[in-house]
C-alpha cells in the first residue's frame, strides 16, 4: 500500500494524462512548420524566404521566452502561467489560420512561439514543485517520450497534411490541442511552490557560463540549420 502510494501523483500535480498531453502538444506545433515549408508558400502569397523567416522569428521568440516565463511563474504561480500560455498559444495560432498577409501572420506565429515556449519548461518546473523521487523520475521519463512523439509526428506528417489538405489545418490542430489542454487542467489546483531569490553572481559563475555557451551552440544547430533538413529533404 504504501508503495502504490508513492507512485501515485501527490494532490495539486498534474495528471500524467494533461502532462503528457501538454508535452506533445508543445513540440507538435514546435517541428509543425517546417516540414511544410514548400507548401505553405505555394499556399499563400509568401514568398519561400518570407515562410523561412517565420520559423526564424518563432524559433527567436521561443528562445527570448524562457527566462521570462521561469521569472512570471515564481511570481503568479506555475499553473497559471501554464493556463494563460494555453490560452494565448491557442488564440495566436487561430490568427495563423486567418491571415495569410507576411507581417501578419509573421506576428502571429511569432506569439505563438512565445507563447508555446512557457509549456515545457513550466511543465518540468511543476514536477520538480510536486512530485519527488519515483514519482518526478516518472514524469520527466514521460514528458521526454511524448514530446519526442510531437516532433515525430509534426516532422511525418505535417508536410503531408499541408501538401494534400490543408495548410491551415497544421496550425489548427494545435489550437484545438491547447483548448483540450486547458479542460484537463481545469480541476488542478496551484501547488505550493518556494519562491527563492535570484542570485545573479553564482549565475554567471565560470562553469554556469561553460555551461550556458554549450547549450547556446547546441540550441543553435537544433533550431537553426537542423530545422531545416526535413524541408530539404
Amino acid at each position: 500500500m504504501k508503495k502504490q502510494q508513492e507512485l501515485e501523483p501527490s494532490i495539486g500535480s498534474v495528471p500524467d494524462s494533461a502532462l503528457r498531453f501538454v508535452g506533445f502538444l508543445s513540440f507538435f506545433d514546435r517541428y509543425g512548420t517546417a516540414p511544410m515549408l514548400v507548401a505553405l508558400s505555394l499556399g499563400t502569397s509568401l514568398s519561400f524566404a518570407q515562410a523561412v523567416q517565420l520559423i526564424a522569428s518563432y524559433a527567436l521568440f521561443y528562445a527570448i521566452g524562457q527566462p521570462i516565463w521561469g521569472i512570471l511563474s515564481d511570481r503568479f504561480g506555475r499553473l497559471a502561467i501554464l493556463r494563460a500560455a494555453l490560452t494565448g498559444a491557442g488564440l495566436s495560432a487561430i490568427a495563423s489560420i486567418l491571415f495569410t498577409g507576411f507581417i501578419p501572420l509573421l506576428i502571429a506565429r511569432s506569439l505563438t512561439g512565445l507563447l508555446f515556449g512557457a509549456l515545457y519548461p513550466t511543465l518540468m518546473t511543476l514536477l520538480g514543485d510536486t512530485r519527488t523521487g519515483v514519482e518526478r523520475a516518472r514524469g520527466l521519463s514521460d514528458l521526454q517520450i511524448y514530446s519526442s512523439l510531437g516532433t515525430t509526428l509534426a516532422t511525418l506528417a505535417s508536410g503531408a497534411v499541408a501538401t494534400y489538405v490543408d495548410w491551415r489545418l497544421v496550425f489548427a490542430l494545435p489550437a484545438f490541442g491547447c483548448a483540450a489542454a486547458l479542460f484537463s487542467l481545469r480541476k488542478v489546483a496551484e501547488p505550493a511552490h518556494s519562491r527563492a531569490g535570484f542570485n545573479f553572481r553564482a549565475a554567471v559563475r565560470p562553469m554556469n557560463l561553460a555551461l550556458y555557451a554549450i547549450v547556446f551552440l547546441e540550441g543553435g544547430l537544433l533550431m537553426g540549420p537542423l530545422t531545416y533538413i526535413v524541408p530539404a529533404l
